[in-house]
């Protein structure tokens, strides 16, 4: 235990005094002080969102109603100094109400190209599952390659791009389930859960006077968002702990229990939320311990099960579970 402790006292040395920490632990920690005072008891959740931001890609919120996914969409918005839209799925929303479409001007003549809200830096999808699978379909461009193809022309849309999405899970009438396709966008997978006793005693009197939403201010920009993720990019991996990743991914295409494995484009978000991860421990390089701690939220959304497995008693994060106890770690 004491050489543990002399260790682990080494290693918080070594991060304290590491330059990484001063020039970029400061605005992470107020963008998760800022997310902490709206949603409370939820340290990880809200962590793995600031991981997936920092890599660059989007998040899927999938849980039940009233605890608090769009309130966490907005805290992060309200906290960077970015532009946000928000978009309701209905069901009779077309593409180009989220897109933009081409007006007329019948004085001249002439159509003006007028942008939808997807133009912008944060993207809040209320209820994605909504709206139907031919509207969901225009955001499959945008969350891969961002960017728009309208009427033939190609838009280039605002970096940093973020999509944060909610869904609600138990609720069928007037829904449809996202297609493998859109799910395979989706950097990861968070769920809120309920809040135990003390916790949601504490958000009573959190609101006794005024939404915490309603004080939160910016502690990032553009400009600072855009350098935290370039520093993301650099943090190395090594080969091994690269083939150990890919291994990962490997075994989901094998295991009986699932008829569609993941993807590579699963593999490289999972390379890079590693790198993320690892980057907000304060460190410049990955570790098998940062493939392991993402592998469930990147990964379980792109399984999907064999009829006879999703009838049963597993689950597609206890399908990872498995997988990672039975790939070998590398040292």
């Amino acid at each position: 235990l004491a050489i543990s402790c002399f260790f682990r006292l080494v290693i918080d040395l070594h991060t304290m005094n590491s330059p990484l920490i001063h020039s970029s632990r400061v605005p992470l920690l107020n963008l998760h002080a800022n997310l902490s005072r709206v949603i409370h008891g939820k340290s990880e959740c809200l962590e793995n969102l600031i991981v997936a931001l920092l890599a660059g890609g989007s998040v899927l919120l999938e849980d039940v109603p009233g605890v608090g996914k769009t309130t966490l969409a907005k805290a992060l918005a309200s906290s960077l100094h970015l532009t946000f839209h928000r978009i309701q799925f209905t069901p009779d929303l077309l593409p180009s109400d989220i897109l933009g479409t081409s007006i007329y001007n019948p004085v001249d003549g002439t159509f003006t190209f007028r942008q939808g809200p997807i133009f912008c830096n944060v993207l809040l999808v209320d209820e994605i599952n909504r709206a139907s699978p031919r509207t969901q379909s225009a955001l499959l461009e945008a969350m891969s390659e961002s960017q728009a193809t309208i009427e033939g022309v190609q838009h280039r849309l605002v970096a940093p791009f973020f999509v944060l999405a909610t869904q609600n899970p138990v609720e069928f009438h007037g829904t449809y389930p996202l297609p493998e396709a859109q799910l395979d966008r989706f950097l990861m997978q968070l769920n809120l859960g309920y809040p135990d006793l003390d916790t949601e005693v504490e958000i009573l009197f959190s609101q006794s006077d005024r939404p915490p939403l309603d004080s939160i201010e910016p502690v990032l920009s553009v400009a600072e968002l855009l350098d935290l993720q370039r520093q993301v990019r650099s943090v190395r991996m090594d080969e091994s702990v690269a083939r150990y990743l890919v291994m990962i991914v490997q075994a989901t295409r094998e295991d009986s229990r699932l008829r569609l494995g993941v993807s590579p484009r699963g593999s490289l978000m999972l390379y890079r939320a590693a790198q993320a991860v690892a980057y907000v421990a304060g460190r410049d390089f990955a570790l098998p311990d940062d493939v392991q701690r993402m592998a469930s939220n990147v990964l379980s959304h792109r399984l999907t099960m064999t009829s006879k497995a999703r009838y049963g008693s597993t689950s597609k994060t206890q399908v990872v579970a498995d997988i990672l106890s039975r790939v070998r770690v590398p040292t």
